[in-house]
C-alpha cells in the first residue's frame, strides 16, 4: 500500500531524513533518486565496506576460509603483505617528524599494558634467584633445615603457587562482576603492599624471618594472581566495541595482547641484571662466595624496593590516567540487560564451551608442568660443565642467556599469531611437540648427554626448550584462554585456566621434592603429548576471527537462538575438532548471516536514532553519518518508516499524529 505524507506541523523527522515523503508497506521511498534502486547488488555494495572488509573478503564476498588452498595462501599473503606496508609506512612517517615517536608508541602501546606483567615477572622470577642466594648465605636454615623447619622453606614456594591462584580466580570474577578498572587498580594496590612487606620482611629469629618472608610473598602473590585475566582481557577487549570489527582486531589482536604479555620476559631480564650488578656492589666487586649476610641482605631487599616504586606508580597510572577498560564489558552487560555478574552466561558457557575451557585449563596445566621442568636441565649441565662451583654467579649467568633465548620466543609468537597461515592452534601444537621431544631424548638418554664431551647437546636442548615454550604453549595460552569465551564471562574463564596452569605448577613443585632427576625427565614428557591431544581436539583456531562475531553468536545462545546463528564464527576453521564432530558448523550460511547482520546494522541504527530524542540537550548528539558511513546511513533514512517521540508532552505539544514508527 503506498501512502504519501507531508509534513506536519511540530512533527520531528528522523535526523538528516526527508520530511516529504511516500511509504510502501510501511517503508520510506524517495520519489526523487531515481538513480538509486534498492536491489540486492547496490545493497550489497553499500555494506561490503561494514560487512565484507577487504582483510577478510575477497571482491565477491567470499570470506578467506572458505577459498580453496592456493587462493587462501594468495589472498593472506597479498592482504599480510599490504597490511605490512601500511604498518612501516606509519613507522616511516612517525620517525621522520620525530625520530623518537616510534619509542613513544612502543611504550604507550606495549609496555604500558603490560607493565604489571614487567613488574610481577621481575618479581617472581627473583623469587628462584635469591632463594639460591639464600641457600649460600644462610646454608643451615635454607639447604640443611638445621635452624628453620623443611616445611617453612617448602612453603615459600607452595605460598606464592598458592597466593597466584587465589588471585586468578578471585580476580576473574571481579573482573567480570564488578569491572575491569577495578579489578586493575586492586591489582596493582596489593602488589605494591605485598612488596613493602617484601622488603621490610624481618623476624627475631631466621625462622621467623622466613615465616614473615613467605606471608608477605602469599599476600604478594594474589595480585600478580589478578594481572592474568585483568591484562588479558582489558588488552584484547579495548576499542573493539564499534558497530563493526575493526581490522585492528582481526589483524593484530593476538599481537597486541602478546606485546604486553612479553613484557614479562623483560621483567625477568631486568630482574637477572639488577640482582647480579647488586651482588657485585654490596659483596666488595665481586660475586664469588663466600657471602656474608649484609651483603646479601642488602641485595636481596633492594632488589625488591626497586619494583615496588614502578608498581607505586602503576597505582596512579590506574587510577587517574588509565583510558576506560570496562567500556566492552559494560555494553555488553547493557546489551544482556545484566547489572553485576553474569550467572546466566556463566552456565551457558559450562553447557556450551565446557571443551573449550577443558583444552585451555588442561593446555595451561601442561605448559607449566614442562615451565618448571625446564629448570632441571639447568642444574644438570652446570654440574657437569662446572662440578666444583660454588655460589649462585654461574647460575645466574646462564639464566640470563636463556632469558635472552626466551625473549626472542616470545618476540616470534608475537610476529606470528595472527598470521592465518599458522596462528594460535598450530603455534601450540607444534610447541608442545617439540618440548616433548626436546625433553624425552635426554630422558632416555640421560647418562649419555651429562658426560662431559656432550653436554653442548644438553645445553642446545635447554635452550631449545625455553625457545618452543614461548614461541608456543606459554604465549598461546595467556591468549586463546580468554580469547574463545564472550565477553561476560571471558576473566572467569581467563582466571580458571590460569589457576589450572597453577596447579601443574604446583605438582611440579611439590613432586620434584621426591624424585630424581633422571625420574624427572621420565615424568615431564608426556605433559606435551597431553598438551598437544588437548589442543588438536578442543582448541578453536580463532586467528582472524574478530572478538565482535564471536560476541555476536554468543547473543544467539544466550538467547536460546543458537541455530538460528549463521556466521563466520562457527565457520569449521574456527572450531575445534570435537565442535565439528558434533556439527555445530551445520548451521553456517554465508548468505543468511549477511541478510541477519544488514538488519541487526538496521536496528543498531534505529536505536542510535531513538537515543537522539531521548538524550538530554547538554549531551552532543552522536554523528551517525560518521558511525556508519554515509551510504549505509542514506540507505536506512531511505529504507527505514520515520520515527517520533513516544514523550506524551511531545506528542500534545505538537498534536503528532498519523503513521510512524513509535520509539
Amino acid at each position: 500500500m503506498e501512502v504519501h505524507h507531508t509534513p506536519m506541523p511540530g512533527e520531528i523527522p528522523v535526523p538528516h531524513g526527508v520530511q516529504d515523503y511516500t511509504t510502501v508497506d510501511g517503508r520510506i521511498v524517495e520519489e526523487s533518486s531515481e538513480e538509486f534502486k534498492f536491489d540486492d547488488s547496490n545493497q550489497k555494495q553499500i555494506f561490503a565496506g561494514l560487512l565484507h572488509p577487504e582483510d577478510s573478503y575477497t571482491e565477491d564476498g567470499t570470506y578467506w576460509a572458505d577459498l580453496p588452498f592456493g587462493q587462501r595462501v594468495s589472498f593472506i599473503t597479498k592482504v599480510d603483505n599490504a597490511e605490512a606496508k601500511r604498518e612501516f609506512g606509519n613507522f616511516w612517517k612517525m620517525f621522520k617528524n620525530d625520530p623518537l615517536s616510534p619509542v613513544n608508541w612502543y611504550f604507550s602501546n606495549c609496555v604500558l599494558p603490560g607493565a604489571g606483567l614487567l613488574l610481577e615477572g621481575y618479581v617472581l622470577f627473583s623469587i628462584g634467584n635469591v632463594s639460591s642466594l639464600f641457600q649460600a648465605a644462610w646454608p643451615a636454615c635454607w639447604k640443611t633445615y638445621d635452624t628453620c623447619s623443611n616445611n617453612w622453606i617448602a612453603a615459600v614456594t607452595y605460598l606464592e603457587i598458592v597466593g597466584i591462584i587465589v588471585g586468578q580466580v578471585l580476580v576473574g570474577f571481579i573482573g567480570d562482576g564488578i569491572g575491569r578498572r577495578w579489578g586493575l587498580i586492586q591489582d596493582a594496590i596489593i602488589m605494591f603492599v605485598g612488596l613493602i612487606m617484601l622488603t621490610a620482611s624481618w623476624g627475631t629469629s631466621l625462622q621467623g624471618w622466613v615465616i614473615c618472608y613467605a606471608w608477605s610473598l602469599f599476600f604478594y602473590s594474589i595480585g600478580v594472581g589478578g594481572e592474568y585475566p585483568m591484562t588479558a582481557t582489558s588488552g584484547m577487549e579495548k576499542g573493539t566495541r564499534t558497530v563493526v570489527s575493526t581490522s585492528d582486531d582481526r589483524l593484530h589482536r593476538g599481537r597486541k595482547v602478546l606485546q604486553a604479555f612479553l613484557m614479562q620476559g623483560w621483567g625477568q631480564f631486568f630482574n637477572q641484571t639488577f640482582l647480579i650488578l647488586l651482588l657485585i656492589i654490596f659483596h666488595h666487586g665481586s660475586g664469588n662466595p663466600p657471602y656474608s649476610a649484609v651483603s646479601v641482605q642488602w641485595t636481596f631487599r633492594i632488589a625488591f624496593a626497586i619494583p615496588a616504586i614502578g608498581t607505586l606508580w602503576l597505582v596512579y597510572f590506574r587510577t587517574f590516567k588509565m583510558a576506560k577498560p570496562s567500556k566492552e564489558l559494560e555494553e555488553a552487560k547493557k546489551k544482556a540487560n545484566v547489572t553485576g555478574y553474569d550467572v546466566e552466561s556463566l552456565k551457558l558457557i559450562l553447557v556450551n564451551f565446557g571443551p573449550r575451557l577443558l583444552a585451555t585449563a588442561g593446555s595451561w596445566f601442561a605448559n607449566d608442568v614442562f615451565f618448571y621442568g625446564n629448570k632441571l636441565f639447568q642444574s644438570n649441565f652446570i654440574n657437569v660443565i662446572s662440578p666444583n662451583h660454588k655460589g649462585v654467579m654461574l647460575g645466574w649467568l646462564y639464566s640470563l642467556v636463556n632469558i635472552g633465548v626466551s625473549l626472542a620466543g616470545y618476540y616470534l609468537a608475537a610476529f606470528f599469531i595472527d598470521n592465518k597461515l599458522y596462528g594460535r592452534n598450530i603455534m601450540m601444537q607444534v610447541g608442545f611437540l617439540m618440548c616433548f621431544v626436546l625433553f624425552v631424548v635426554p630422558a632416555f638418554h640421560f647418562a649419555y648427554y651429562r658426560e662431559s664431551v656432550n653436554i653442548t647437546k644438553f645445553q642446545t636442548m635447554y635452550f631449545l626448550s625455553s625457545f618452543f615454550n614461548q614461541f608456543g604453549p606459554n604465549a598461546v595460552t595467556f591468549l586463546v584462554a580468554a580469547e574463545v569465551f564472550p565477553t561476560s564471562v571471558r576473566a572467569t574463564a581467563h582466571g580458571f585456566s590460569a589457576a589450572c596452569g597453577k596447579a601443574g605448577a604446583l605438582l611440579a613443585t611439590v613432586l620434584y621434592n621426591y624424585i630424581s632427576d633422571q625420574t624427572k625427565f621420565y615424568f615431564v614428557p608426556w605433559f606435551g603429548l597431553l598438551g598437544m591431544i588437548l589442543t588438536f581436539l578442543f582448541l578453536p583456531d580463532t586467528t582472524g576471527l574478530d572478538l565482535m562475531e564471536q560476541d555476536r553468536r554468543w547473543d544467539f545462545i544466550r538467547t536460546g537462538r543458537s541455530a538460528e546463528y549463521h556466521g563466520i564464527a562457527i565457520h569449521p576453521r574456527h572450531l575445534s575438532l570435537w565442535e565439528r564432530m558434533r556439527g555445530v558448523h551445520k548451521n553456517y550460511n554465508p548468505e543468511l548471516d549477511y541478510q541477519q547482520r544488514v538488519e541487526e546494522l538496521r536496528k543498531e541504527w534505529t536505536d542510535r536514532q531513538t537515543s537522539q530524542f531521548t538524550a538530554h540537550k547538554e549531551e552532543e548528539p552522536e554523528d551517525l553519518v560518521e558511525t556508519f558511513g554515509h551510504e549505509v546511513h542514506n540507505y536506512f533514512v531511505r529504507t527505514t518508516p520515520v520515527l517520533r517521540p513516544r514523550n506524551p508532552a511531545l506528542n500534545e505539544k505538537f498534536d503528532l499524529t498519523g503513521p510512524a514508527q513509535d520509539i
